[in-house]
């Protein structure tokens, strides 16, 4: 399709080896050029994939598809950088029930729009045309993500220290999680229509529900680039399904703890609109989204405040959520 490859050269970086028709992307891991060689010591290569979920209904009742494109590059990069590492590039492949151009197009602007935001190159992508598996009109999308880190620098949960601060930055809104909870709570049970006002909200359901992911790699890498000791940052965890608790518990060593203090952020006002709506128990709330987070930091104390003082400057909003003590490898909230 002659209107994509202008969406993927607009993600380009110098390392990009451009290869129009070719049957592979090419991605140079460090530079020829003496001023912009990376120098790598002994890199170590990070892939991630995942989808955008049920999300897509929305999108296809809203008739909206170009933010889930920014979920989908959201999903897997927001995991990449857990481990400390530089986005590098990105694929996608769209299956579609028919050929469908204009709606491919939409996928693929904001799957584009992702990939600068990130500042990763969109390096290639497929598209599979299978009517016999989806309904016209139905997609689905799965995203891959390739980066890199130094070995000596890579975060993976095993420096996260006792008297550690756990730093909470702020999501978007709903993400990309819980949506078939989502969608049977506002379709079903309280019989919105996507175009339905929500005046405790000031938005229509559609911009309530495909509010973006939010790409949290362009600020985490300048604090990276500031922060070089990895004694600084011992942690990382994207919030995803699973919530708070299930997603920090993930990285904890055997005999650490975290205990969050779950009144100290300010809860996005969607998530109270849902709960309300669906008369849903506080516990699921916490285990299915993320109730305002969507990136946690667990970080040496000394430079707690300065992280956080440096990401809400950034334009990210951050609060101190929790410490971490000695235990059992639990997060108590």
């Amino acid at each position: 399709m002659s209107r994509l490859p202008n969406l993927m050269h607009r993600t380009f970086t110098p390392r990009v080896i451009r290869n129009d028709g070719g049957f592979a992307g090419l991605f140079q891991l460090d530079f020829a050029n003496q001023l912009f060689a990376r120098k790598y010591q002994d890199p170590v290569l990070v892939s991630c994939t995942d989808g955008v979920g049920t999300k897509l209904k929305v999108a296809n009742r809203a008739g909206k598809h170009d933010s889930v494109g920014i979920d989908l590059v959201a999903m897997s990069i927001n995991d990449a950088i857990c481990c400390g590492a530089e986005p590098l590039f990105f694929l996608d492949y769209v299956a579609m029930g028919r050929d469908d151009p204009d709606l491919l197009e939409q996928i693929v602007r904001g799957i584009s729009n992702g990939c600068v935001t990130a500042e990763c190159s969109l390096l290639g992508g497929e598209t599979a045309i299978m009517p016999d598996i989806y309904q016209p009109g139905d997609y689905d999308l799965a995203g891959f993500c390739v980066a890199v880190v130094e070995k000596s620098q890579m975060i993976d949960g095993k420096a996260i220290a006792d008297e550690d601060v756990v730093l909470g930055v702020a999501s978007s809104g709903l993400h990309s999680n819980g949506f078939s909870l989502v969608r049977k709570v506002v379709f079903e049970i309280a019989g919105y229509d996507i175009d339905d006002e929500v005046a405790e909200l000031g938005q229509t359901v559609g911009q309530v529900l495909l509010e973006p992911t939010r790409l949290y790699a362009r600020p985490l890498k300048q604090v990276l680039q500031q922060y070089t000791v990895k004694s600084v940052i011992h942690g990382l965890a994207h919030v995803t399904g699973g919530g708070l608790a299930e997603n920090i518990q993930r990285i904890l060593p055997a005999d650490k703890d975290v205990k969050l203090d779950m009144n100290s952020w300010r809860v996005p006002p969607v998530f109270n609109w849902l709960q309300q709506l669906g008369d849903i128990e506080q516990q699921e709330m916490r285990e299915v989204f993320n109730l305002g987070i969507g990136l946690a930091m667990l970080v040496s104390p000394f430079y707690a405040n300065h992280i956080r003082q440096f990401l809400c400057d950034f334009g990210f909003e951050t609060w101190e959520i929790g410490h971490v003590s000695n235990g059992t490898g639990r997060v108590h909230q």
